[in-house]
């Protein structure tokens, strides 16, 4: 069930349009020329150009000094550096949630998503019966495992302790799912948070060829 992924697999996501505007958290972090460096709904730094718009539907419209202008869903905003702004975003969920996932060359689909609030790196995997997580992620997150269920998973390298453990919610793009169970390898090393069936199994799941779409159904 656990196999070497690496991190620099590139994939790209992309939020499915229609009507009603969700909402982005942008932080101003850092301004060098033509950039602005952003962490957007506590994810990863990156930098975005003047002119060029996120995945999330956030775009740089411009820099002044240690201010920069963003627009998002038709309305601009002006942030300082260090500042974070709650944005309208010019993508949508058109009441069904619903975010497309590309394959990397590797053929897995991997994507940033956010467990209670927090950035984590996630991996497709309906070999998997609940979304799984090593040690050192859930720690990170805070997540008291040692109060879950101790139970014995087999893996490759044979039976292995895990805990059961509820999460409060998980999110990849416009999808949102609260309550979904878990479980924790304390003692497994794992490069990539294992997206199981616990989560997949509440989506309408289509691939074409390197593309699937995760629609939630409830």
């Amino acid at each position: 069930m656990f196999r070497a992924v690496h991190h620099t697999l590139a994939v790209v996501v992309f939020l499915s349009a229609g009507a009603g505007a969700l909402a982005a958290e942008v932080n101003l972090n850092g301004v060098v020329g033509n950039k602005a460096l952003l962490i957007i709904d506590g994810g990863k730094p990156r930098w975005l150009a003047v002119g060029e718009t996120s995945p999330e539907g956030v775009k740089l419209v411009s820099i002044t000094g240690e201010t920069a202008v963003f627009e998002a869903g038709g309305q601009k905003q002006t942030i300082k550096m260090g500042q974070s702004e709650r944005l309208s975003s010019g993508f949508a969920s058109s009441g069904a949630q619903s975010v497309v996932l590309s394959a990397s060359g590797g053929g897995h689909f991997v994507t940033t998503g956010q467990i209670n609030g927090q950035s984590v790196q996630f991996m497709v995997d309906t070999g998997a019966s609940f979304i799984t997580l090593g040690g050192t992620d859930a720690k990170r997150l805070n997540i008291n495992y040692a109060n879950g269920q101790r139970i014995a998973m087999s893996t490759a390298n044979g039976v292995v302790p895990a805990y059961r453990v509820k999460l409060d919610e998980v999110r990849i793009g416009s999808v949102l799912l609260n309550n979904v169970d878990g479980v924790v390898h304390p003692d497994t090393a794992m490069p990539v948070v294992l997206l199981g069936m616990s989560f997949l199994n509440r989506m309408e799941m289509k691939r074409d060829g390197e593309t699937m779409t995760l629609k939630k159904r409830f």
